[in-house]
């Protein structure tokens, strides 16, 4: 077994959160690429809290190109095979340790149908998890963050570098994550803290500009020189910068040969308070998969790819956080200068 009893007591911590107990049946999902030491230690805390504990482990499928995918939220270990969508919706909970993670899978949709609950567990180091404790008031945090969403029409994003982002969200799908799941056929992804919206077709419209500082979660790596990216009916038309990056960008995207690896997938904030932007470069890129980036308080996160909610499926995904922007609900902001705002900010953080 590799595992450490610091990981395993915080797993079990976190698996008790999302309600896993003695009477329940959990699976512990893996494709043979899995990190073993996620794969041992779910395995090992799922049994200490008394469920009935087996595991699903697929193969992890070839890669038949033309690029390497990273970070996508999109595992397609599952392969729409019957069997073993079954398996997983006769349990109560699912512990999601394929490498990429069933996020945006197209089998995700029936497995939470069945009233499974899924917590997905980012292909990360452990020790990330042992950085980022749950926080309650944050998930209270989040879940005001999550009622604001949902009663907005609007989201206005702007910055100093140069965005400026309009985003319809009536038909959008809204959520708050808060690495815990919330019932039967809820999903979580841990670590959390996120608030956002998926939007529904053709609501998405202006300019991105990603600065330096600002994360490429799919290449693992912050942007050093500008890069801008022209919005049309939710669609990037335009990738435009000066430095390398802008046409490494475009052309990983252009590689997929699909109008979808173009379009916006989800948009929201990060209220994480323990999270940081900055650890990335403390780690080999193999050890990490960004959630923590994607979830640091007071980000603005613009992805691009499948949006369930859309109907548009692409294993093309970006999520790139964004820092020092202002995120606006219908005028009011809740996020200004890469700070959260009013009742959404940490006791300790910066309100304005």
């Amino acid at each position: 077994m590799n595992t450490e009893w610091r990981w395993l007591s915080r797993f079990r911590q976190q698996f008790a959160l999302c309600g896993l107990n003695e009477t329940e049946t959990c699976v512990v999902l893996s494709e043979t690429g899995s990190r073993r030491e996620l794969v041992d230690t779910a395995v090992l805390a799922a049994q200490a809290l008394g469920a009935d504990t087996f595991q699903v482990v697929m193969p992890t499928p070839a890669n038949p190109g033309p690029v390497a995918l990273r970070s996508t939220g999109t595992s397609l270990a599952l392969g729409s095979i019957e069997a073993a969508i079954v398996a997983l919706q006769t349990a109560d909970f699912v512990v999601d340790c394929t490498v990429e993670g069933l996020l945006h899978s197209r089998e995700l949709g029936a497995i939470l149908g069945a009233g499974t609950r899924v917590l997905m567990i980012s292909n990360e180091h452990p020790e990330n998890f042992e950085r980022l404790p749950h926080d309650s008031g944050m998930a209270d945090r989040v879940a005001k963050g999550y009622d604001m969403i949902c009663a907005a029409s609007t989201m206005r994003v702007t910055s100093g570098a140069g965005t400026d982002l309009t985003v319809h969200l009536d038909g959008s799908f809204r959520a708050g994550s808060t690495g815990v799941t919330d019932g039967p056929g809820s999903i979580a992804h841990w670590p959390g803290g996120l608030v956002l919206a998926f939007p529904a077709p053709g609501t998405v419209n202006g300019t991105i500009v990603l600065a330096a500082g600002d994360i490429n979660l799919t290449f693992k790596k912050y942007v050093t020189s500008p890069i801008t990216m022209t919005v049309v009916d939710d669609y990037v038309t335009e990738i435009t910068g000066d430095g390398y990056e802008a046409k490494q960008l475009a052309s990983y995207m252009s590689a997929f040969n699909s109008r979808d690896a173009y379009a916006s997938s989800h948009l929201g904030w990060g209220m994480n308070p323990a999270a940081r932007w900055d650890y990335i470069d403390l780690y080999d890129r193999s050890d990490i998969n960004g959630t923590e980036a994607r979830a640091f308080e007071g980000n603005f996160m613009y992805s691009t790819g499948a949006n369930e909610n859309a109907q548009r499926f692409s294993p093309c995904h970006f999520d790139l956080p964004m820092r020092e922007c202002t995120v606006e609900l219908d005028g009011v902001a809740v996020v200004k200068n890469g700070h959260l705002q009013g009742e959404l900010a940490a006791p300790d953080g910066i309100s304005t």
